[in-house]
């Protein structure tokens, strides 16, 4: 408990520092704590801490959790790749998703999003450096799908997500966020203003104050809240 206590306030100043350097107002980045892996106590102790949105990449643990905490007013948002036959559940359990790279997916979680809980949150996710390796949808598609993904009714397309490479200076850091933040830029043109994206996720434990600088408005933060990873993480789509 007074680790996490210690590491969220270490963050936290971290972040305060820049978004001052970066002259942005406090209230326009939000802090998600990665807890994928990480246990419901983890997270109770965390959220004693003030933080209330947690991302989680693997489904069956994340609902285990999120049945777990329902009493506690947690805002869950779902970053991982995403099996088409896994959308259900999805649908029915965050009120956020990052990792939307094919109008299929989006489609699917449109019809199955449960009408009470009003629209789902959207970004999509680039592939912003072209790694093969990696999901999401190439910088010059992202345009259209976009267009096709605003018009679905139970969705809120909110913005753009991506994991660039590992870099290790802060002015090669910045410069896949700054693609993204031109990509999100050129998207609004050709969105009515009701419609215009609002959201970059970008930043991790290792590139917060490149993010800031380039216009994060939510950071995944996971190592730097809860510690190192004890368990292997299991690399597959869910």
């Amino acid at each position: 408990m007074e680790q996490t206590k210690k590491n969220i306030a270490a963050v936290t100043a971290r972040i305060n520092t820049a978004m001052a350097d970066a002259g942005r107002d406090e209230n326009s980045l939000q802090l998600l704590a990665v807890s994928k892996t990480r246990s419901v106590e983890h997270i109770q102790q965390a959220f004693s801490q003030g933080l209330n949105a947690f991302g989680e990449n693997y489904l069956q643990e994340a609902v285990t959790k999120i049945q777990a905490l329902e009493p506690l007013a947690v805002e869950w948002h779902f970053i991982g790749p995403m099996q088409s036959n896994k959308t259900k559940p999805v649908a029915e359990n965050f009120s956020w998703v990052h990792a939307v790279d094919r109008l299929k997916i989006a489609k699917r979680l449109n019809d199955q999003r449960p009408a009470h809980l009003g629209p789902l949150n959207i970004c999509l996710q680039i592939n912003i450096d072209n790694e093969l390796s990696k999901s999401g949808v190439a910088p010059n598609e992202a345009v259209n799908l976009a267009l096709a993904v605003s018009e679905l009714p139970n969705l809120r397309l909110r913005g753009l997500m991506a994991i660039p490479m590992s870099r290790q200076d802060i002015d090669s850091q910045r410069q896949p966020f700054r693609a993204l933040r031109m990509l999100k830029d050129a998207i609004n043109t050709q969105l009515d203003n009701f419609q215009k994206l609002d959201t970059l996720s970008m930043g991790m434990s290792g590139d917060i104050e490149a993010a800031i600088l380039e216009g994060a408005t939510i950071l995944r933060v996971g190592t730097d809240i809860f510690g190192p990873r004890t368990d292997p993480v299991d690399n597959k789509e869910i």
